[in-house]
């Protein structure tokens, strides 16, 4: 493992317009070539959380896609976030991770907030996706998955030299200013029961359900320490995870050895 240089991208996504919020993001991101090896945008960047969203979902084989998998090779850089995406089991909550050499890993939201109605519309996924990138194993969540520990507590992985399924978790969201001490609350929890890093990056403005968004996105270490908090406003934020001090917390803690061991059912 090397060091990691992750970009947080907080922005004010326009609601229900795929090709203006490709262009948005796309100007934030820019300056970001040669400086980042990876960028994270929020949920549903193209269109904010919307379960009306559905009916203009795109495909695999869509503009969003094709324009993720570009900046990816312009910037030099994984670029990840969620988009809808339609499907032949439905359509998903896709978290997309694509690499500048030509690779897309997706991973499709488990836990659908209910409470809004997304379960009624979308599909849920039900696997777990660790990506790759640069030596560092990556879990890949969005929104409320952050609420349920089982599904990323991290695992013992005796056979790694990080000793652990995953170094660093991505929490990608439109979550409401209302619940923002939740959210801040939970990313550090879930970095602390991980001994890992915690990026969580969430969206800021108002959208057209009128629900407010305070951003509060964050870059959490191993220890729950904040290296990087964002308030109400855009930003674009980059910040380097080192990646001994997290070897060398694990080699003096080594707490996921003594973990309950557990599958999760399909």
């Amino acid at each position: 493992m090397q060091n990691l240089r992750v970009s947080i991208v907080q922005g004010d996504t326009r609601w229900h317009d795929p090709a203006v919020n490709r262009e948005y993001y796309g100007q934030l991101i820019a300056p970001l070539h040669g400086t980042t090896d990876l960028v994270v945008l929020p949920e549903t960047f193209t269109s904010g959380f919307s379960n009306d969203a559905i009916d203009k979902a795109e495909t695999m084989d869509g503009p969003t896609v094709a324009w993720l998998r570009e900046q990816a090779v312009k910037l030099g850089a994984a670029v990840t976030g969620s988009v809808q995406l339609r499907t032949e089991q439905g359509v998903f909550n896709r978290m997309l991770f694509a690499t500048p050499d030509g690779q897309l890993a997706h991973y499709d939201k488990r836990h659908l907030f209910s409470f809004a109605g997304e379960h009624e519309r979308y599909a849920a996924g039900q696997e777990r996706v660790v990506a790759e990138w640069k030596g560092w194993r990556i879990l890949l969540q969005v929104c409320y998955d952050l609420r349920f520990p089982v599904f990323s507590r991290n695992r013992f992985d005796a056979s790694h030299a990080a000793q652990a399924e995953y170094d660093l978790a991505l929490y990608v969201a439109n979550w409401p200013a209302v619940r923002a001490y939740p959210w801040k609350t939970l990313l550090r929890a879930r970095a602390i029961e991980n001994l890992c890093f915690v990026a969580g990056v969430n969206r800021v403005g108002t959208d057209g359900n009128g629900l407010h968004y305070s951003g509060d996105s964050a870059v959490i270490d191993f220890l729950g320490h904040p290296l990087s908090e964002a308030n109400d406003a855009e930003v674009v934020s980059t910040m380097t995870l080192q990646a001994i001090p997290l070897l060398e917390h694990r080699a003096r803690f080594p707490a996921l050895q003594d973990a309950d061991a557990f599958s999760l059912p399909g």
